[in-house]
């Protein structure tokens, strides 16, 4: 993160000088040690989101594609007749950490159709607008990619 820091105060001064370096390093020492005060940010954050960095960037196109297909999905149901019949949904996605279940409540709601009412550990409740939209979330693409995260976490 301090690297982050000290690459973004090098951009937006747009110039490089020793003075610039070593007020760009001190500035992003105290800025990382402040984020980490707040948040809870811990280098080992950032060593096991590089060492994941391929399951990241593959969940990142998958929730792309996903977000396609149900905007496709609720376009389609924009133009029909019927009315949507919305469901509510329990189930268990069998993730242990907090951040899988996040990103995986996240992600629900940011895929058209759907919406996390409710993520209490790995119990979720989801709002859908028909009850296809609810079929497979408990075995649904997300969960599959990030439980290799949780499977090379171990390692």
């Amino acid at each position: 993160m301090m690297l982050l820091f000290f690459l973004l105060w090098i951009i937006l001064n747009g110039k490089i000088s020793l003075e610039l370096v070593i007020f760009g390093i001190l500035i992003s020492v105290t800025a990382t040690y402040c984020v980490s005060r707040v948040t809870g940010y811990s280098p080992k954050n950032d060593l096991f989101i590089l060492r994941n960095l391929p399951v990241f960037l593959f969940y990142i196109l998958n929730l792309i594609l996903e977000i396609t297909k149900s905007a496709i999905h609720v376009m389609a149901l924009i133009f029909e007749a019927e009315d949507p019949e919305p469901v509510i949904v329990e189930f268990h996605s069998g993730l242990r950490l907090p951040m899988q279940n996040v990103l995986l409540a996240n992600s629900i709601t940011l895929t058209p159709g759907t919406i996390t009412v409710i993520q209490e550990d790995d119990h979720f409740v989801v709002h859908c607008l028909r009850k296809e939209f609810a079929e497979g979330l408990e075995e649904s693409s997300f969960i599959k990619i990030l439980r290799k995260l949780r499977q090379e976490e171990k390692t």
